[in-house]
Formats: structure tokens, sequence, C-alpha cells
């Protein structure tokens, strides 16, 4: 168990349970709290602008940091850096092609989490 999960689980309600059945079933089927730990980290790589920009652009096609760069009007090391944390994220992968490296996304989980979001957004 993380630090996190560590110190939230004394932590006691004030209430009187209202519904017991339902709260025994959903504490039956509720992940660990590990598990809601990677995933808000995972939806943290999406709070940031540049990252999405660049997981928009690597959505349409797969592109190298210099052309991402230019995109973006950012440095190389700026997308460098962003992509750093969207690879440790596993939310791209990059392939060497001779000198230079081209990213993509992970899977099309990654694509289906962009896909919905922006569904949502535009509701």
């Amino acid at each position: 168990m993380n630090a996190y999960a560590r110190a939230h689980e004394n932590i006691m309600s004030d209430c009187d349970v209202i519904h017991e059945e339902i709260v025994a079933e959903v504490r039956r089927q509720m992940p660990d709290s590990e598990d809601f730990y990677d995933l808000a980290n995972l939806y943290k790589m999406f709070s940031d602008n540049t990252r999405i920009k660049i997981l928009w652009a690597l959505s349409c096609h797969e592109m190298c940091v210099c052309d991402l760069a230019v995109l973006l009007n950012m440095t190389k090391s700026a997308i460098s850096h962003q992509l750093k944390y969207l690879r440790m994220s596993n939310l791209v992968k990059p392939q060497k092609q001779g000198k230079v490296v081209f990213y993509s996304l992970a899977d099309d989980h990654v694509q289906a989490i962009f896909e919905k979001g922006f569904e949502h957004i535009h509701e």
C-alpha cells in the first residue's frame, strides 16, 4: 500500500450508513487504493495543455520531436520534456528509424481515452 492510501485509510466517516446493502456491494467491487492512485496519475497526464496537443497530433500521425516542436511552436527541449512524461505513463511509444525517433500513441486505449474526452467536451 502506498503512502497516500495509508494516510487515507484511517479516516472515519461522520455519517451513519443508510443503505447498508448498497455500501457493502460497492465496497466488494471497489478496486484497491493503489489502483485509484494510478488512475489519478494517468489522468494528470491529460491535465497539461502541451501534452494534450502532443497527444492530439500523435492521434493524427506518428511524428518526430522536431516536427512536433515546429507544429506547436515550441523548443525541441520542451517537447522532449513532455514526451518523457507521456512515455513514463505509457501513453506514447518511441520507434527509432535510423537517426530519427518517431512517436505514436502507445495503443488503441490511449486513442479511445482521447476521443472520449473530445466527445464529452463537445456534448
